[in-house]
């Protein structure tokens, strides 16, 4: 076999992996399609069962030795647990119970949740497939343009939601967002952001492309989580600050609200969540330094995407300085998480597509 030939056979297979890759991003797009509509239906199921409906007077004060909840369903009564009461960290603020899941309390909610569960188990191989293959393809890390990054970026994504549901966390109400916004980032990849495969320039032939990108990832898929249980405490806050006054919300917010976990609790995840990732947000900065020193003779020189990873690291540090300060906790220290969180995807794509920089050389 000449030289030439065995050219032709290895582009010849790099392509047809890059078209593999293609086909498995498409259909886990499928599969996570059925996965949102299956969210959406254990959150319809879950509006009609009479925990939802009955959760908000568990917020009142109980007797000790009060049974679980009692609830009749067709066919017999259903005893179902009483929902852990967690405490707000405001001082002097009320007992609020975590809501009982997305599913309500109803058992074909439940069924249905655990089946969208499933089908995002499914998609996620499928992508994770996909995105192996785009690696085999370019015979190199596949994170070397945007449309690259982004299919890594929500499998990682969903490889946090997957794993914290394998450590027994209460995070299912976390599906039908995340699931939702996969799909975006997966359109947005395949329609605007995709390109073909390709070698990579100079200056990322170094093995600090495996340790700094992969981190970068990693952050910004943990930030994510953690923007959505900020953004979800917002919203549970402000219902139960209506409550506490008296008010008396609309019945579709009712509905939704009473089912999530309690804002404490909600609160507590986004902080937590938040906490544990900045360190590697802080390494991955400084991996980038190391990496800019090797590649173009200096470690820092304010290039518009390391300006704006300071700028992200400034308003998370700010975020969990907030969250350790008594008067700037709860809703102003939320507000500080999604500034910083947007600070990210700024970052990432306002940097990439508007901005010209060092960091340019990749195009979409």
């Amino acid at each position: 076999m000449t030289l030439a030939t065995a050219t032709t056979l290895a582009t010849a297979t790099n392509e047809h992996l890059a078209n593999i890759s293609n086909t498995l991003i498409y259909s886990a797009m499928a599969v996570y399609t059925l996965a949102f509509f299956t969210y959406i239906a254990e959150w319809i199921f879950g509006s009609r069962s009479k925990v939802g409906r009955t959760a908000a007077a568990l917020t009142s004060p109980r007797k000790a030795g009060v049974p679980a909840v009692t609830v009749k369903q067709a066919g017999g009564t259903a005893v179902l647990d009483r929902p852990q009461v967690v405490t707000r960290s405001a001082a002097g603020a009320r007992d609020v119970p975590d809501g009982p899941g997305a599913h309500g309390g109803d058992e074909q909610g439940d069924l249905y949740g655990r089946i969208a569960v499933s089908l995002t188990v499914v998609a996620w191989a499928v992508e994770t497939a996909g995105v192996l293959a785009r690696a085999l393809s370019v015979e190199r890390a596949p994170w070397g343009n945007m449309y690259e990054f982004n299919i890594t970026f929500s499998t990682v994504a969903v490889t946090v939601y997957l794993v914290m549901l394998a450590l027994k966390k209460n995070v299912r109400w976390l599906g039908l967002p995340l699931v939702t916004t996969v799909l975006l980032d997966l359109g947005l990849a395949v329609t605007v952001l995709y390109t073909a495969s390709d070698q990579l320039v100079p200056a990322l032939h170094s093995y600090w492309l495996y340790i700094h990108v992969s981190t970068a990832i990693l952050c910004g898929a943990v930030f994510y989580v953690g923007a959505v249980g900020a953004l979800m405490y917002l919203f549970k806050d402000s219902y139960e600050n209506k409550l506490a006054t008296g008010g008396k919300p609309g019945r579709f917010a009712t509905s939704v609200m009473e089912r999530l976990p309690a804002s404490a609790s909600l609160d507590k995840f986004s902080y937590r969540v938040n906490a544990a990732v900045f360190p590697l947000w802080t390494f991955t900065i400084i991996a980038g330094a190391i990496w800019a020193g090797d590649a173009w003779g200096r470690y820092w020189g304010w290039d518009p995407k390391e300006t704006w990873a300071f700028i992200t690291w400034v308003a998370y540090a700010c975020y969990l300085h907030a969250r350790a300060t008594a008067g700037w906790k709860g809703r102003k220290a939320a507000y500080i998480a999604l500034i910083a969180f947007a600070c990210f995807l700024f970052n990432y794509y306002g940097v990439n597509i508007f901005v010209t920089g060092k960091h340019s050389y990749a195009g979409v």
